[in-house]
């Protein structure tokens, strides 16, 4: 069906779309949206998860460096408490396609859902596609960018709370993570919505 879809045009503006953050206790959830003409390649992109850190903040500027745009949009963990994370996920995502300063032919999304903006083209040509982050380029690149910017943030956060080791886990689950909460209580940066499970009695600063 992909493939179809885009051999009817050789020279589409393919627009990938990703997320990263929607799973940790603290910190914000960012979303990137990258725009190549179709055919278009770098060597070495795939799913940010499988690269290791150094590779992933090399390609970060191979990507914004030849890219046609880009958009990286941050949401950060107060918004996803007053909202939830979903609605938080889609109004990144929609911010970084509609701040975009080209309008792509086609868009590929990461996972099973998505919803258009409000007042958005109702027309606007897109896919969802799961583990599209290992299979679409575009994809792949997003979640690069988005990756890069989210951990680059956490380790700014670990500046200014040290005690949480927010350089290593980079806010996700961990039992690292969990019992530095038992131990110093949670901070100005953690999703207390995602903590309602844990000692109600915690210290909130």
């Amino acid at each position: 069906m992909i493939k179809g879809i885009l051999q009817k045009k050789s020279r589409m503006l393919i627009c990938g779309i990703d997320e990263a953050g929607r799973g940790p206790l603290a910190g914000p959830v960012v979303a990137a949206a990258v725009v190549f003409e179709n055919g278009f390649r770098i060597e070495e992109v795939n799913d940010s998860k499988v690269l290791k850190e150094s590779e992933r903040e090399r390609l970060f500027y191979r990507i914004i460096n030849n890219c046609l745009a880009y958009r990286i949009t941050v949401i950060d963990n107060n918004e996803i408490d007053n909202t939830d994370i979903l609605r938080a996920t889609m109004k990144a995502m929609h911010s970084s396609i509609m701040h975009l300063r080209l309008k792509p032919d086609k868009y590929f999304i990461d996972g099973n859902y998505f919803r258009l903006p409000i007042n958005y083209e109702k027309d606007m040509n897109y896919e969802t596609v799961i583990d599209g982050d290992s299979i679409i380029f575009e994809i792949s690149c997003a979640s690069i960018l988005a990756k890069v910017t989210r951990d680059k943030m956490m380790l700014g956060y670990h500046i200014r709370f040290p005690e949480y080791n927010f350089h290593r886990h980079k806010g996700y689950a961990t039992k690292e993570h969990y019992e530095m909460i038992r131990l110093n209580g949670i901070c100005c940066i953690h999703r207390k919505s995602f903590l309602k499970n844990i000692n109600s009695g915690l210290n909130l600063f």
